[in-house]
């Protein structure tokens, strides 16, 4: 065991569970921990306020739960990722020996922990990575030519292979270490939040019963109601995943204990839902692999000539849900007044901006991140990039929602529609999907544009696009 203190730099773990950072410092001797709050980086990533005031309750509720542990953990405001190395500076007076943090992928978090590398190492302090944000890490699968897979089924494929020859480790919660005296520095004090993600639970205990309480009684549904965003068939588990207060192994695990075999009876509800945490595991693979998607780039190079019309008047009826397409604007004001919106419903809104209003999808993608709790690079932007038929295993460009008969389809009675669109609440069922037919319709706006015709205009963008592109080789 160490004499030096060692330290646990909390970014996008904010859990006692499963946390390799947090297990390690605590195995090599006495620890301490630290958040650091920095909003400006946070506004530069365009991280919505709703996910950095759940990121804040959140770290709240670590600082309650490490102190059950005894592990003392400092809560600093650091306004961008330039503070991180004066805040760790007040910190090596206390005997720092070791840094313990998990791997972060985005390229402006590997230039700070780069930069912070170089100091540690002139204080001589010791700094101990993990790579944990995935089930498997990134890099593990390759296909025959040794290149990270382009395509999401032979992923998937190598990826249950793995599931199935290695059992995933989740790690226990710490015991308790000795309780330590420390005249801890002064801190630039950090804020806790606006609460306006309050409906969002941040208690460790909670989630956790969330998680069994989903896979034990719910997931076996998942494939039969997931698409229907007026039930409550999904498991709302995002927002956690997506800073760190439940990890990807940990739902994986407890999938498998409650469903059994289900995983591998690929129509069951366990194994779609184990699907879906594969998909967040393949985004994260390739932004590994392909970096420069940091930059927003497309991954499909060909589409970068593709001329986007950019009507900001349409842009902004689409950011406001005031389309004419019922259950385009339904799910834009639920994103708009909760933070969440429905799986099904992303792909929908996508498709709509991209191939119905001809909206570059790098617009949409930053209005989904400046609204989103559950706001994920990776994952925001290969839905973009997949609804936009630019990404990896995209869509292809020709195959185009219908908003109308996707309404028809998922919410055949309209009572996702009437819960967010009120002025059409006296709207019979027979109108609901497509109202401009009735003589009064209480406000609600004419169609921004017409679909059947805009369909039209996208596949010859495309086109124009493809041929501009076979005549640059």
């Amino acid at each position: 065991m160490s004499a030096r203190l060692q330290l646990v730099w909390f970014r996008s773990d904010l859990r006692v569970y499963d946390n390799a950072a947090l297990v390690q410092a605590m195995s090599q001797g006495p620890t301490l921990a630290i958040f650091i709050a920095c909003p400006d980086s946070w506004q530069q990533h365009d991280m919505a306020p709703i996910k950095q005031d759940l990121i804040r309750r959140r770290a709240l509720a670590l600082q309650q739960e490490l102190a059950e542990l005894q592990v003392p953990l400092l809560l600093a405001e650091g306004s961008d990722y330039e503070a991180v190395q004066d805040i760790f500076r007040a910190l090596v007076p206390l005997g720092i020996g070791c840094v313990y943090s998990e791997l972060e992928y985005e390229l402006r978090e590997q230039q700070r922990d780069q930069q912070l590398q170089a100091w540690l190492t002139e204080q001589g302090i010791d700094w101990w990575q993990c790579d944990r944000q995935t089930a498997f890490t990134p890099g593990r699968f390759v296909n025959g030519s040794g290149s990270m897979y382009q395509v999401f089924t032979p992923f998937k494929k190598r990826w249950l292979q793995a599931l199935a020859e290695q059992e995933l480790t989740v790690l226990p919660k710490p015991k308790p270490q000795q309780k330590m005296e420390l005249a801890l520095p002064q801190l630039p004090v950090f804020q806790p939040g606006n609460g306006s993600s309050k409906d969002w639970s941040v208690d460790s205990e909670e989630l956790l019963q969330q998680l069994r309480d989903y896979c034990q009684s719910r997931v076996q549904l998942y494939k039969k109601q997931r698409d229907f965003p007026a039930l409550d068939a999904t498991s709302r588990l995002s927002p956690y995943l997506a800073v760190g207060a439940l990890s990807v192994r940990q739902c994986i695990r407890r999938l498998q204990l409650e469903a059994g075999n289900a995983i591998w009876q690929a129509e069951s509800g366990a194994a779609v839902w184990l699907s879906e945490l594969i998909w967040r595991d393949f985004y994260k693979h390739v932004l590994v692999a392909w970096p420069e998607l940091i930059k927003h780039q497309p991954f499909q190079k060909d589409t970068t000539a593709i001329r986007w019309r950019n009507d900001k008047t349409l842009f902004a009826a689409w950011c406001a849900g005031q389309t004419g397409y019922p259950l385009v604007d339904a799910a834009m004001r639920q994103l708009n007044q909760t933070g969440w919106m429905h799986n099904r419903l992303r792909m929908v809104v996508a498709s709509f901006l991209v191939k119905d209003l001809h909206i570059d999808w790098r617009w949409g993608e930053r209005y989904f991140m400046r609204q989103l709790i559950d706001g994920d690079f990776a994952a925001n932007n290969g839905g973009w990039q997949w609804a936009a038929s630019t990404g990896t295993d995209a869509a292809p460009y020709f195959r185009i929602f219908n908003p109308i008969t996707q309404s028809e389809r998922f919410d055949p009675k309209g009572h996702f529609i009437r819960n967010w669109l009120p002025e059409l609440a006296a709207v019979p069922d027979a109108a609901i999907h497509w109202p401009h037919k009735l003589t009064n319709r209480n406000q609600y706006p004419a169609p921004v544009v017409d679909h059947a015709k805009a369909r039209a205009t996208t596949l010859e963008l495309f086109q124009q696009a493809r041929q501009q592109a076979g005549e640059g080789l």
